[in-house]
């Protein structure tokens, strides 16, 4: 179930971020033992629930953009390795509460670990993780690095908490929704970006340069996420198509839709979202929707702009092929909906 999604600019069918997982597999390695190491425990439990969503094949997008951003300005120690497992440790903790919240099944095609553990274990190996993931930025030693972090965590249950004060309602604003992405999800891809010129020793002007960067491109990873709830299919998208519908979450989509609709229109959305009617001939209706306003296009068209300011963000920096991974990295998010 789905639409297909024109868009004029998105001809790059080889956009990748293979470039970025070659520069930075010897890293990725050393990051993946330490993750291992560190979501070991003598509870049994913690590490089942933990490898279960660590070994699901995601992408470790961010952790890569922390080796990234330190080794493109030369820097050889291990901090950046402490970081990048630290930020990766953030984001799975994050995904574990996020699935007992919007009461999730499914997660990249497996089973969610609420759905086997429960919700309690999920929400407690979580914690734990956040725990390690601060002990490691300790381990660092960097006050620079602890405060982009730790104020990264604060900021991400942030939009946690304002997302669950907007969900179910319609009178949400696009202002809201991008205030929830720009807290729940670009916040960690800034922190991710900006730890790693922090330990490379580099000036501000750099720093502020990759954290643009990062807090762009998880503004962009984001929309696009949320276009595909919609417009993708469920093989690509880990879940079930229509999940943030049948769930009654507020995305750009149904806000521009709604807004664009006519006033029995606007009545099925409130009826679908916040009224819990969000059978599959609903859906249909939805999709319908979402495709006659070109809400789908439009978020595609914003997530571009966001890209575009990334890229902007990279252009003074040094000619490098890490900088051109970087680069790359945004097309790929962007270019998923091909």
């Amino acid at each position: 179930m789905g639409v297909v999604i024109p868009l004029e600019e998105n001809k790059n069918k080889q956009a990748s971020i293979k470039p970025l997982v070659d520069l930075t597999k010897s890293g990725m390695e050393r990051v993946n033992q330490l993750i291992l190491s560190k979501a070991g425990s003598d509870v049994q439990m913690i590490p089942e629930v933990a490898n279960h969503l660590i070994s699901s094949g995601g992408k470790r997008l961010r952790p890569m953009l922390t080796l990234a951003t330190a080794s493109m300005f030369g820097y050889e120690g291990d901090h950046h390795i402490k970081l990048a497992t630290a930020v990766e440790f953030m984001h799975t903790a994050t995904l574990l509460h996020d699935d007992v919240v919007d009461e999730s099944d499914l997660r990249r095609g497996k089973s969610t670990a609420r759905t086997i553990w429960g919700n309690q274990a999920s929400v407690l190996v979580g914690d734990f993780l956040l725990g390690q993931a601060f002990r490691m930025m300790v381990d660092v030693g960097s006050l620079d690095a602890l405060d982009v972090l730790s104020t990264a965590a604060s900021v991400i249950a942030e939009g946690e908490v304002l997302q669950l004060s907007v969900a179910k309602n319609m009178e949400t604003t696009e202002d809201d929704y991008m205030s929830v992405i720009r807290a729940k999800t670009a916040a960690l891809f800034a922190a991710a970006a900006e730890v790693g010129p922090i330990v490379a020793q580099t000036d501000k002007a750099t720093r502020n340069a990759l954290k643009s960067y990062g807090m762009n491109l998880g503004l962009a990873f984001q929309l696009v996420d949320d276009a595909l709830d919609y417009g993708g299919k469920a093989a690509d998208l880990g879940k079930n198509v229509g999940d943030d519908f049948r769930e009654g979450k507020i995305t750009l989509p149904v806000i521009l839709s709604y807004r664009r609709g006519t006033a029995v229109e606007r009545d099925f959305w409130r009826e679908s979202i916040e009224g819990g009617q969000n059978d599959d001939t609903r859906l249909e209706k939805a999709l319908g929707l979402i495709s006659r306003y070109g809400a789908l296009s439009e978020t595609i068209q914003r997530a571009q702009h966001y890209g575009t300011i990334a890229r902007d963000a990279l252009a003074p920096l040094p000619e490098t092929p890490w900088k051109d991974a970087l680069n790359d990295v945004i097309d790929f998010c962007i270019a998923r909906v091909n």
